[in-house]
């Protein structure tokens, strides 16, 4: 196998356990699946949802990476196009005194450095 493949491979798995976990984890407060949303506090709903729609772009990159699609640079963009949005509306939420849990502001900047991350792989790796 060549060394960009195996990148590529590498960077598709890594992507696509974090967007199962993050499919895993938002579903479960949407839904309330074992009790979770009683657990997680003052979670952002809106917040829960991008968070979930990410992870629905997240693995839908997954396969473009596996496949070598030159698209998959589009909807990692879009992911971090939304979360960018949903990071304002999380500090306007903040700054009109609504609950919060301190947690999402860090995982939220985590979600966007890690996005851009795989946005750069994508750039440089899937090449026509």
């Amino acid at each position: 196998m060549k060394p960009n493949k195996i990148f590529i491979v590498i960077s598709a798995s890594i992507l696509a356990l974090f967007a199962l976990l993050t499919l895993f984890l938002s579903s479960s407060i949407i839904f309330d699946w074992f009790g979770v949303r009683a657990k997680e506090g003052n979670y952002v709903l809106f917040i829960v949802g991008i968070n979930f729609s990410c992870a629905i772009l997240y693995l839908t990159a997954v396969y473009g990476f596996i496949f070598k699609k030159l698209w998959t640079f589009k909807v990692l963009l879009t992911a971090l196009f939304i979360l960018l949005l949903g990071f304002i509306g999380l500090l306007i939420h903040i700054n009109n005194g609504n609950l919060y849990e301190t947690k999402t502001v860090g995982a939220m900047v985590f979600r966007i450095v890690f996005t851009l991350i795989f946005l750069v792989i994508a750039k440089k790796t899937l090449k026509k």
